[in-house]
Order: structure tokens, then sequence, then C-alpha cells
């Protein structure tokens, strides 16, 4: 097994511990940046499972996939067509809440982002 193959690997056992967690209700939504290879390697395991996913490139080395409840998705959907570093306050904080955050640190950094604008 080589070093990519490796962190390949790393990267995958993390998603499948991640794929329990949303089955067993502890994450609604999850976010996942990862290779292009190992995003189409997940996806066809969340297909296979029957889980919605979204994805957003993120450079040409770099995928942010998202997947969880149906209803999570189509609200992240609404706003994750751009970087995510070029959400609003608001979004940047609905995002968070539904990836589970925790809400005091998500409040604090809204007003922190909204002292900004």
């Amino acid at each position: 097994m080589c070093g990519e193959d490796y962190n390949r690997f790393g990267e995958l056992r993390m998603i499948m511990h991640q794929i329990y967690e949303f089955k067993k209700g502890i994450r609604n939504l999850v976010l996942c940046t990862v290779t292009p290879q190992c995003a189409e390697i997940i996806k066809a395991r969340l297909e296979r499972q029957g889980i919605g996913f979204l994805t957003q490139a993120v450079g040409g080395s770099k995928v942010n996939l998202f997947f969880g409840n149906s209803s999570c998705l189509d609200a992240a959907a609404c706003f994750v067509d751009k970087p995510l570093n070029l959400l609003t306050p608001e979004e940047d904080y609905m995002l968070g809440t539904m990836l589970g955050y925790d809400i005091r640190m998500q409040c604090e950094r809204f007003c922190r982002r909204r002292a900004m604008v």
C-alpha cells in the first residue's frame, strides 16, 4: 500500500464511521472534504445505501461532499453554490448548526462575522 492509498484508506474509514452515525440518528448532515477519487467511492456507497448527497468542487484536488437528511441537503443546496468562505454570516451559522457544531460557538462565530460586515 503506497502513501496515497494509505491516506485514502484513512479518509474512507472516517467516512464509514460518519455514515454509521448518520444511520443511527446522531448526525443529520455530514460534510467531508476529500479527493475526487474518494468522493466517487463514497458516492457509490451512499447511493447503494439510499443516502442523499451533494458535491461541491474545491479547486482541482478536493471535493466537499455533503450527505444526510434530504431536508438538510435541500436547505444546504440553497447556499453551497459558492465557496464556503464566501457564505454570509447567516448562511455560515445555518450550515454549522445543521452540521451539529456547538451552538454557543456558532453564536459567537456569527456575532464576530456580523461585526465584520
